[in-house]
């Protein structure tokens, strides 16, 4: 049995420290740690694989990037730099998409 939670469910069980951060209200954000998460399990599941270890680590990262992108990008000081970050984060997500 796989990984079955909507995003409803998973919501519900994202520590408080996470709900109470401003960069929270972006939901941009709040999938993208979503997808994380199911990532988490699809690359888990993939390592059963050998000739699948490699796709794993990348799309894990990739994956990982998108979030990371963004929080840090909403944190930057002018809209040229956030611009920038939220670039990289599009460009984590279309190499998740393509792992």
């Amino acid at each position: 049995m796989g990984f079955r939670m909507t995003y409803d469910e998973w919501e519900l069980t994202v520590p408080e420290t996470f709900r109470r951060d401003v960069v929270w209200n972006m939901k941009a954000y709040r999938l993208s740690l979503f997808l994380s998460d199911l990532c988490w399990h699809d690359s888990a599941k993939m390592l059963e694989d050998p000739r699948l270890v490699s796709v794993s680590d990348q799309l894990f990262r990739s994956c990982g990037k998108i979030g990371a992108c963004l929080a840090e990008g909403y944190s930057r000081g002018t809209g040229r730099d956030r611009a920038r970050f939220y670039e990289y984060s599009l460009g984590s997500l279309r190499e998740a998409r393509d792992w």
